[in-house]
């Protein structure tokens, strides 16, 4: 049964380094972005797991697991989201585009290299505001938590918002430009 299915690759999926090294470079880095992810949230579980067994079985729960996970969740998404954008799964109502595209594939094409700027935007601007707070939770030794008891710092989560929306923003603008490329290779 598995002979009968066919494989095909994405338009939009990572390409060969001799065709397009930009690509394979932003491709292989929001590859490694999201297994750094992918391993955090097993990880993330079994802490979960632990502190439940804990804090119901032992009656000594892992402290400061809550705030470690709620830190966790936007440091593993702006990790995975690059990926997201690469392989064009990033989440979207795409019906209206299936339908756009049955009847005019390069008006399709320019929706999706609009949506692909828009992204783009996005990331710049959360990019932007990001920034300062990274640079504050440095010089300030910024911690989140509860003195005394528990506290860890901000700054690495922070870092990773910058370098997560920094590889996002990189690949929403090459998604856009090779669609636009290839509309207007198709036009001529």
């Amino acid at each position: 049964m598995a002979d009968d299915i066919e494989m095909t690759a994405d338009a939009g999926a990572v390409p060969a380094f001799a065709t397009a090294p930009v690509g394979a470079v932003l491709g292989s880095t929001a590859n490694l972005l999201s297994a750094i992810g992918t391993v955090w949230i097993g990880l993330m579980m079994v802490m979960i797991v632990l502190d439940v067994i804990g804090r119901n079985f032992l009656n000594a729960p892992i402290t400061g697991v809550a705030e470690i996970a709620g830190r966790s969740v936007v440091a593993i998404v702006f990790l995975q989201i690059s990926a997201a954008v690469m392989q064009g799964r990033l989440t979207r109502a795409d019906f209206l585009i299936r339908r756009i595209e049955r009847a005019s594939p390069a008006s399709a094409q320019l929706l999706n290299a609009l949506f692909a700027l828009m992204g783009a935007l996005v990331f710049a601007l959360i990019l932007w505001a990001s920034w300062p707070n990274m640079i504050k939770a440095w010089t300030t030794a910024e911690f989140f938590g509860v003195q005394g008891v528990f506290t860890i710092p901000t700054f690495p989560f922070r870092v990773i918002t910058v370098i997560g929306c920094t590889a996002a923003l990189l690949t929403c603008l090459y998604r856009a430009t090779m669609t636009l490329r290839r509309n207007t290779e198709a036009a001529l």
